[in-house]
């Protein structure tokens, strides 16, 4: 209670949501801390109904009506999620959503709570509620398939207005759609020639968030992660260093100071000669052709024993040559 009123307190431009069950002391507590934008919300699918909340679809139906009316009338707004919406009956998900609206719901959740829709469903009942509604919809995905990010573009694209995202994806299970994925996937991908999305989102400060949430929370991002992974910007193969080299979009999608990063090369048993004149020369050493072959067959020798040759050890071995 204490934090969410400091929160509340902080005079961020951010919209504070507290997130409340269908339940009045729910709906009482978020009120008393400040709150004046909540986002109540019940499970509607048959496996959740039947053994989560042990009620019947007409019951949770009612409890939906019900916290959407109590919320308005202590002049909240309020957002409105029907829990695992992907796994629920698409018929009964319009009736809910129809009825929260006339309660007087003013944006609705579409929840993909255990990341099963595919982008072509979620899509689907996306334009299902915007039709039956015409409220703003925001969508919630999870990773469990690795689809969380493609599931929330696809809903954008559709017609959601907002997509719920997490830095570094963290959340439960898999996890939940990525921030840094899901900005640089609007901002870059290749839409439709009319259409553009803006975020509003410094993205040059991507990494550097990263690496910060990381450190609090302790979860490690993976070195392959999508735009904030050690790796994402690490080049080997010589193939793709030698095309870098010559032009960084050869192999790269986006320019890496974009998100706040910086590309960088590795020697190993990948590396070509382009890679590893390059590197020696950022240290002002520059191998003839025939050096530059005899370095790389040591670094070679050495990658096949499946050793990571640093930076010390490749000015030792061109030191060597």
């Amino acid at each position: 209670m204490i934090a969410i009123k400091n929160i509340t307190r902080a005079g961020l431009k951010a919209e504070i949501c507290g997130l409340a069950r269908t339940e009045k002391k729910d709906i009482d507590a978020a009120a008393a801390v400040g709150l004046k934008y909540i986002h109540t919300f019940i499970a509607t699918s048959d496996i959740h109904l039947k053994y989560k909340l042990k009620i019947s679809r007409e019951q949770a139906l009612e409890k939906a009506v019900e916290a959407v009316q109590y919320a308005k009338s202590l002049g909240l707004q309020v957002e409105f999620s029907a829990e695992d919406a992907t796994r629920t009956d698409r018929e009964f998900l319009k009736k809910v959503f129809k009825a929260v609206t006339e309660a007087g719901a003013d944006r609705l959740d579409i929840p993909d709570t255990v990341g099963y829709s595919t982008p072509q469903y979620i899509a689907e009942i996306t334009r299902d509620t915007i039709d039956a509604t015409h409220l703003p919809v925001s969508v919630h995905c999870h990773n469990d398939f690795g689809l969380a990010v493609a599931n929330a573009l696809s809903a954008i694209q559709a017609g959601a207005k907002c997509a719920h995202v997490t830095i570094n994806g963290i959340g439960e299970r898999a996890g939940n759609a990525s921030l840094e994925e899901l900005v640089m996937g609007l901002q870059c991908l290749q839409w439709d020639k009319d259409r553009k999305f803006e975020t509003n989102i410094n993205t040059k400060l991507l990494y550097e968030t990263s690496r910060f949430i990381s450190k609090i929370v302790g979860v490690q991002v993976q070195p392959n992660k999508a735009i904030v992974g050690e790796n994402a910007f690490g080049h080997e193969s010589g193939i793709h260093t030698h095309g870098v080299l010559s032009n960084p979009l050869t192999y790269e999608p986006i320019s890496p100071e974009l998100v706040g990063r910086t590309r960088w090369f590795q020697v190993g048993k990948h590396a070509g000669a382009h890679g590893v004149s390059a590197m020696l020369e950022e240290y002002g050493i520059q191998p003839s052709k025939e050096q530059a072959h005899e370095i790389l067959e040591k670094i070679k020798k050495l990658g096949d024993l499946g050793k990571h040759v640093t930076d010390v050890e490749l000015l030792g071995i061109a030191g060597e040559v």
